[in-house]
């Protein structure tokens, strides 16, 4: 797992360190020590704790302008134990809906696990972002993962998306093609 860094090419049009507005604004990462763990296995250092014990993320792209983040995570995503989404909600999207941001592009490819709760904090999450024209997609859950999601109901709330060229598009080209996405779903 140490060998899986978050998508890097992007860096050069947006780094959340450098974003005043970002909850992870100032942070520094060593490319040499390597201190975070999943279940005893060490991450790339690059991935941020955002307070979950056992799922990782990295917000990749902000436009704050066209209101959409993207966000890679990593490990596994345990609402029964963990409250992952509690602590993902409160954290992090909480302080970036407070900026502006409606539409929500996670990557969720090393998701290894998901263990589901409650829907509850999914369903605050689409009420805090629907009425603004908001949406979730979650992107390239590996089959084991997509199809707890899926048992669990939270599909109400989160658009399940197989997408796997979205390394060849720009983030505003991403954006935009998944935005016609939901767009087009919403029409049908």
């Amino acid at each position: 797992m140490h060998e899986i860094e978050p998508y890097y090419n992007w860096r050069h049009l947006y780094s959340p360190e450098e974003d005043a507005q970002s909850p992870f604004f100032g942070k520094s990462h060593s490319e040499f020590e390597f201190t975070q763990t999943i279940y005893n296995y060490y991450i790339h250092p690059q991935w941020d704790d955002y307070g979950s014990q056992t799922l990782y993320i990295k917000v990749l792209f902000c436009d704050y302008d066209e209101a959409f983040v993207i966000i890679e995570t990593i490990g596994e995503w345990n609402d029964a134990i963990e409250n992952d989404i509690m602590v993902l909600k409160r954290e992090i999207i909480d302080q970036m809906i407070s900026k502006g941001i409606t539409k929500f592009i996670l990557i969720g490819e090393n998701v290894l696990n998901f263990h589901s709760s409650d829907d509850c904090y999914y369903e605050e999450w689409y009420d805090d972002i629907q009425d603004d024209g908001g949406w979730v997609i979650l992107l390239n859950l590996p089959r084991q993962s997509g199809s707890e999601f899926l048992k669990a109901g939270i599909q109400r709330y989160i658009n399940l998306v197989d997408f796997p060229s979205w390394r060849t598009y720009t983030p505003a080209n991403l954006f935009i093609k998944l935005d016609n996405m939901v767009l087009k779903k919403l029409n049908n």
